[in-house]
């Protein structure tokens, strides 16, 4: 088990601070680091970027950069080969490309960005396939759903870039069973990824492949306090934007209906009805249940962060510390990676 962390625009850090947590994360035995990338983070090529600048000392296993996950409809898939294979050459081939629907399957979102309707699962299909072709300096014409290449040549020559595809329903584990070298997953709880092997493992024997050569990746966040009401308050507010349903929007898309296959729609269709009525933020995030919260990620005192990250990270090739702060600041998130680093030594 290869642990990473994951770090996010809202720890407040600068890019001298970054080089001091990722030296932390490498001293406490840490393989990779990952970040979000699209709006309100930071560019997460550039980020990567600077990040292998700051862990080029590390030698044998090689410490790994990056990105989950970048919204792929934001992009075209041109941009994306000419910026991974720039950062992959950069960080000497230590770059992995994570990708994601980005939300388009809600409306809101298509809108924003100037989308019709599209197929997500088919979309993410011409993605990952032209993306690869590309990064392997060929020149690609493809018709597909929502891509269509003409003669397209990017690179001058092959880059090894691992490709993730953010999964959570049925269809697209299988589709990153058949074609991804990794999946990323996300608010998952250990159980429930027994469930998502056996969709990556059907795509992968569909594609002739074995389901132990695609990487299973997550993010688990973690949120380190003395004073365990405030990691508490703090932890589930960084859950309940993916949790909970936008009103009127659609309970079996998305994140929502990734919860509910996990058979939590009852819990969240009460704490959906509080913030109908006006409840606010710090109310709707105290009414979640202590038994829910505990089976998504860990808060409190950082005596207890190794051992409930054990049990957290079971089934999974590459649990990624999610560091959630209390505070923005680099002491906390320090913190939270000494505090989580022997469970997985």
């Amino acid at each position: 088990m290869q642990a990473g962390i994951g770090i996010d625009a809202s720890l407040g850090l600068s890019f001298a601070e970054y080089d001091t947590l990722l030296a932390g994360a490498m001293s406490a035995g840490y393989r990779s680091a990952w970040t979000p990338s699209g709006p309100p983070t930071r560019d997460g090529f550039q980020v990567c970027a600077q990040w292998a600048r700051a862990t080029e000392s590390a030698s044998s296993p090689p410490f790994e950069l990056g990105i989950a996950v970048i919204p792929a409809p934001a992009w075209t898939v041109q941009a994306l080969v000419s910026q991974a294979g720039t950062v992959s050459e950069i960080s000497g081939g230590r770059f992995i490309l994570g990708l994601g629907t980005g939300g388009a399957y809600g409306v809101e979102y298509r809108q924003m960005h100037g989308l019709g309707d599209m197929p997500i699962v088919a979309m993410m299909r011409d993605y990952i396939t032209t993306i690869r072709g590309l990064l392997n300096a060929e020149t690609v014409s493809y018709e597909g759903k929502v891509v269509t290449l003409k003669g397209m040549k990017v690179l001058g020559r092959p880059v090894q870039v691992p490709l993730y595809l953010s999964a959570l329903g049925p269809q697209m584990l299988r589709l990153s069973g058949e074609l991804a070298d990794g999946v990323c997953l996300n608010w998952t709880t250990p159980e429930h990824r027994d469930w998502c092997r056996e969709r990556i493992a059907g795509g992968a024997a569909k594609a002739g492949r074995k389901s132990a050569d695609v990487t299973l990746m997550e993010y688990i966040r973690v949120c380190i306090d003395e004073d365990e009401g405030r990691a508490r308050r703090a932890f589930a507010k960084a859950f309940m934007g993916y949790a909970l349903a936008r009103p009127g929007a659609s309970k079996d898309a998305g994140y929502r209906g990734h919860f509910r296959r996990m058979s939590f729609d009852s819990t969240l269709n009460e704490i959906e009805a509080l913030r109908e009525r006006g409840t606010s933020a710090d109310e709707l995030a105290d009414a979640f249940p202590e038994e829910f919260l505990r089976q998504m990620g860990y808060y409190g005192k950082a005596a207890g962060a190794a051992d409930a990250l054990k049990e957290l990270s079971r089934g999974l090739d590459v649990p990624v510390v999610r560091i959630v702060g209390t505070e923005p600041g680099l002491e906390g998130a320090m913190r939270t990676v000494e505090a989580c680093a022997p469970a997985f030594r």
